[in-house]
């Protein structure tokens, strides 16, 4: 039997637990994120749409682009809100390039609960950034994803211009 090395990364642990360390937000989380940024982990924003970190990230650097106003679908944004929430999504995508360097991005809407939206009444657009070989044995053997930058440490970064 070969010996199974271990990983430790006891800092991690808060993306075992949910919500933990992490207060529950009574309604809308976009909206409170939107009403009180600095505490919100809102790190970019112009007058119709504003980009947060994912607290649950799929990837590095996974954050959401979401209009200010609370609209449910692509179909309920009127030409401006439009206009807005596709360039900061595009200023996002240019400012991850940058500070992380991924090599590629996933780039996705899910409207509705049906089509895996866990936030279906605010529309937002999510923005994964990819690397090759960011996957790994730990999502396969454990469940685990690891994430190597605290959500701290990324959104000083994000934050800084």
């Amino acid at each position: 039997m070969t010996d199974v090395k271990k990983l430790w990364a006891p800092w991690r642990a808060a993306y075992l637990r949910p919500a933990a360390g992490r207060r529950k937000t009574q309604g809308c989380i976009f909206c409170a994120a939107v009403n009180d940024p600095r505490k919100n982990m809102v790190f970019a924003s112009n007058k119709k749409a504003f980009a947060v970190l994912n607290i649950y990230p799929y990837n590095n650097g996974h954050v959401m682009v979401a209009p200010r106003r609370h609209v449910a679908d692509i179909g309920g944004l009127n030409a401006e809100e439009a206009d807005g929430l596709f360039s900061l999504l595009k200023d996002v995508r240019l400012l991850l390039k940058t500070k992380l360097g991924p090599e590629g991005f996933n780039i996705g809407i899910n409207e509705g609960r049906a089509a895996g939206a866990g936030i279906p009444g605010h529309l937002h657009i999510h923005v994964v950034p990819r690397w090759t070989g960011d996957t790994n044995f730990m999502p396969v053997v454990s469940g685990t994803k690891v994430i190597p930058q605290s959500l701290e440490e990324l959104l000083e970064l994000l934050r800084k211009k």
